[in-house]
């Protein structure tokens, strides 16, 4: 039996690299070799026991690498073919999956409904954070990379890439709105390049940090807020002349953002969330208007497949939005508890860290 070196979960406060088999592909599968991952913020919940897995899992969902054996029924791709997967892995044939909402495969079992849908790397199967991942449904989940991208360049196409386009995508943004983007992390930056994208012309970043704001203009923000400096939803009324933004996009999962976002919409404006919230959520009276208001809010899980990951490496291949900036920090797999520490206290002004086996 062949061994690889893999970042698993050994009990809240610790994740360490251990030696682990490497995994065989089962017929749909494919085993892929990572030659680049990242660490996500939902690792890091992972990491303090905010979120529960099991103990011994291997942790990561966002796979770049090359397919190092296929599964005996997987067809229309080759061992040695550059490749990534959405940190979502659809399986296509779900009641989800048949509803147009693939991101939510696998949210009814006997427990009850899962919010977390599809995400099985790093969650209910062996992740990416490790020399090998065994990536299930090949042939709905494996997206070619074009030789002249590097990894760094795609390394964001399989979740915060997805998730932040996803926001922009939900909130239905159209040529000429005001969009606000609350939280200019690796999530919200992309929900700004996606309101972009989108068509919107005036883009209202806000953050608490000046280094995310500069980037957030290199991602298309036209004016950005430092909530340390002004009342971001007062500013955000006086730019409007007190019209509110078509659409806000919530991109950190706290009650104050989402309030903000809330007070800032015009009315029949759309709210947009992104973020994960750890408690419950207080809607005020006033920013609803008492429910009269034909506000929208709607929430999107990271969609996946081979689909949108091809899409989305279509985007970054014709250059309209470039990512890289977001790499700050690289790492060797050896070294990934360092790297943790590192996002986890969000020092030396970190974005996102590249993992290289």
């Amino acid at each position: 039996m062949s061994y690889m070196k893999a970042a698993v979960f050994v009990e809240p406060g610790r994740i360490v690299v251990e030696s682990k088999p490497i995994p065989s592909p089962g017929p749909l599968d494919a085993l892929i070799r990572i030659t680049t991952t990242t660490i996500c913020g939902t690792d890091v919940h992972i990491l303090k026991g905010e979120y529960p897995v099991a103990k011994g899992l291997t942790i990561g969902h966002e796979p770049v690498g090359v397919i190092e054996k296929l599964g005996s029924a997987v067809q229309g791709y080759a061992e040695g073919q550059r490749v990534i997967a959405g940190a979502i892995t659809p399986g296509g044939h779900s009641a989800a999956c048949m509803c147009g909402c693939s991101s939510q495969d696998g949210g009814f079992n006997s427990s009850g409904y899962q919010a977390l849908g599809g995400w099985r790397f790093g969650n209910t199967i062996d992740g990416c954070q490790a020399e090998y991942v065994l990536v299930p449904d090949a042939m709905v989940n494996l997206c070619p990379v074009p030789d002249e991208l590097t990894d760094e360049q795609v390394l964001m196409c399989p979740d915060i890439m997805s998730t932040g386009f996803g926001g922009a995508e939900s909130g239905q943004i159209r040529i000429g709105d005001t969009v606000a983007v609350f939280a200019q992390g690796p999530i919200g930056l992309c929900a700004t390049a996606g309101a972009k994208m989108s068509g919107a012309t005036t883009i209202i970043t806000v953050d608490g940090i000046a280094r995310r704001l500069e980037v957030s203009r290199s991602c298309g923000a036209d004016i950005t807020l430092n909530f340390r400096e002004v009342d971001p939803v007062a500013e955000i009324m006086r730019l409007t002349a007190g019209r509110g933004v078509d659409v806000a996009i919530e991109a950190l999962g706290t009650q104050g953002t989402f309030e903000s976002a809330l007070r800032v919409l015009r009315p029949g404006g759309t709210l947009s969330s992104l973020g994960v919230y750890s408690s419950d959520l207080t809607i005020p009276l006033g920013a609803f208007a008492a429910g009269l208001g034909d506000h929208r809010i709607v929430t999107t899980l990271c969609p996946g497949g081979k689909e949108r990951m091809r899409r989305l490496v279509s985007v970054i291949r014709s250059g309209r939005v470039d990512l890289t900036a977001m790499v700050t920090h690289r790492y060797r797999l050896d070294d990934i508890v360092e790297a943790y520490d590192l996002f986890a206290h969000q020092r030396d002004g970190v974005l996102k860290v590249a993992i290289t086996p």
